[in-house]
C-alpha cells in the first residue's frame, strides 16, 4: 500500500497517469478501488522507495536488472538512468577483476587423450609443447609434452578486500592429501 502522492511523484510516469485516472489507460481495480497491476511485487519495493525518497536503495540480493525492467515499465526516466549507470559500473568492475590463471602440465604421449577429455572446472587447452624427452615403459619409448591450460578466475570484492574465488579440484585434492 502507498499513497497517491507517492505514486504521482513523477509526472511522466505510468503511475502518475494511473492516479490521474487517465481515460486512455485501462487498469483493473478490486472491490476497494485499489489498482491491480500485474507486475512483480518484489521489484516494486525499490520503485516505491525511490518515489518516496528520491534515492535508489536496493537490497543486496535484489537484481538491478529486475528493478530496471520495472522502472522502464513504469516509465520513471531518472530511476532508469540511475539503474543503468549502476549496472554499467558493476559490469566495468567485474571486467576489471577477472584474471587468467595458467598451468603447465607434463604428460606422456599416451596420457594426452585422457588428460584432454577430463579437463573440467573451466580449464581450457592453450598449447601443446613437445619437450623431446622420452621415457621407456614396458619396452616402449613415449615422448613427453608440456600442456598449457588456462582458466578465467574472477576475484570477488568484499569489504574492499580481493578474494580469489576457488572451486579448483586440484587444490581440494591437495588439501585432502595434506590432511592424510
Amino acid at each position: 500500500m502507498t499513497t497517491k502522492t507517492t505514486l504521482a511523484r513523477d509526472p511522466k510516469s505510468f503511475l502518475y497517469r494511473l492516479c490521474q485516472e487517465d481515460a486512455y489507460l485501462e487498469t483493473d481495480r478490486d472491490e476497494t478501488g485499489a489498482y491491480l497491476v500485474d507486475r512483480d511485487p518484489e521489484y516494486f519495493g525499490p520503485i516505491l522507495n525511490y518515489l518516496r525518497q528520491g534515492k535508489l536503495i536496493l537490497d543486496k540480493d535484489l537484481s538491478e536488472e529486475g528493478v530496471l525492467e520495472e522502472a522502464e515499465f513504469y516509465n520513471i526516466a531518472e530511476l532508469v538512468r540511475l539503474l543503468k549507470q549502476r549496472i554499467t559500473e558493476k559490469n566495468k568492475e567485474s571486467m576489471q577483476t577477472k584474471k587468467h590463471v595458467y598451468r603447465v602440465l607434463q604428460c606422456h604421449e599416451d596420457e594426452l587423450t585422457q588428460m584432454m577429455s577430463t579437463m573440467s572446472d573451466g580449464w581450457n587447452f592453450e598449447q601443446l609443447i613437445s619437450i623431446g624427452n622420452s621415457y621407456t615403459y614396458a619396452n616402449e619409448v613415449s615422448p613427453e609434452f608440456l600442456c598449457v591450460v588456462s582458466r578465467e578466475c574472477p576475484t570477488l570484492i568484499n569489504s574492499n578486500e580481493r578474494k580469489l574465488e576457488s572451486n579448483d579440484r586440484a587444490k581440494l585434492i591437495q588439501q585432502k592429501a595434506a590432511m592424510m
